[in-house]
């Protein structure tokens, strides 16, 4: 098989798994994860199957519904020593659920894309529901992923906006000229805004978390609905998030 193929057949593998993994505790069906990687259904059964047969995904007999398999689980467990800090960021994310009384997450970058790592509720009885944890957003779609993109090097931003095509999936609000705005936006505040751009109602706020070079990494972010993000409200919340994400990225520097 052509190496060009086989470089194919690894990347519908690898999107295949990054979607099943984002869906929820439920699993998918073959059709669902056909529709949402923009695969053949035919192909995705047989990837899925393949996948099942090395323990990479289980199928629910009775549903007929695709989850992450228990083999993942294993090499997971092997990455975390390596990648996971939801240990280190763990109290700094239920702080800020507890003082915010909203939503609260941390989410890290994986290449163009972030996923949220942990998630804690606050105490306000209302959720928005647009995070929860292994969920996917594209750089610069959610307040997490805007965060990121904002505090990259302008050259960065540039190339990725070469690569990505935001707006024919996410609609006119993430055209790239309505992103580098909010960009302009977030860099001025120090936080990034999702004004209620992916559900109605719901509001997010967030703080990158950067690495040992100076690059921003992670992101710690609080969703919560459109009435509890008053003016007054969103500068005291993005305070805490930028005091919180100033924390954590000194922790992370610290401990390694």
């Amino acid at each position: 098989m052509p190496a060009e193929s086989n470089n194919q057949v690894i990347a519908r593998v690898a999107a295949l798994l990054r979607t099943v993994g984002a869906t929820d505790v439920g699993g998918a069906t073959t059709s669902e994860l056909a529709r949402a990687t923009d695969l053949a259904r035919p192909t995705v059964h047989r990837l899925l199957n393949a996948l099942a047969a090395e323990g990479m995904v289980d199928r629910d007999l009775s549903s007929g519904r695709w989850s992450l398999g228990p083999e993942l689980y294993l090499l997971g467990a092997g990455a975390a020593l390596r990648y996971d800090i939801t240990g280190t960021a763990g109290d700094i994310v239920e702080r800020l659920a507890r003082e915010t009384g909203e939503s609260a997450f941390l989410s890290a970058r994986r290449g163009d894309e972030t996923v949220c790592l942990l998630g804690r509720e606050g105490s306000f009885p209302l959720r928005s529901h647009v995070l929860h944890e292994g969920v996917r957003f594209p750089l610069g779609v959610a307040s997490a992923g805007l965060a990121i993109l904002g505090h990259l090097p302008d050259r960065d931003i540039d190339d990725y906006f070469a690569r990505a095509e935001l707006e024919s999936a996410w609609g006119p609000a993430h055209s790239e000229s309505a992103v580098r705005e909010r960009i302009g936006r977030t860099r001025l505040d120090g936080y990034a805004t999702n004004p209620a751009l992916l559900v109605e109602g719901s509001w997010g706020l967030g703080a990158a978390v950067f690495d040992s070079r100076g690059l921003p990494a992670w992101a710690l972010s609080v969703t919560g609905v459109q009435t509890r993000f008053t003016d007054e409200r969103r500068i005291a919340m993005g305070r805490l998030l930028l005091d919180s994400a100033q924390q954590l990225s000194v922790r992370l520097r610290d401990s390694r």
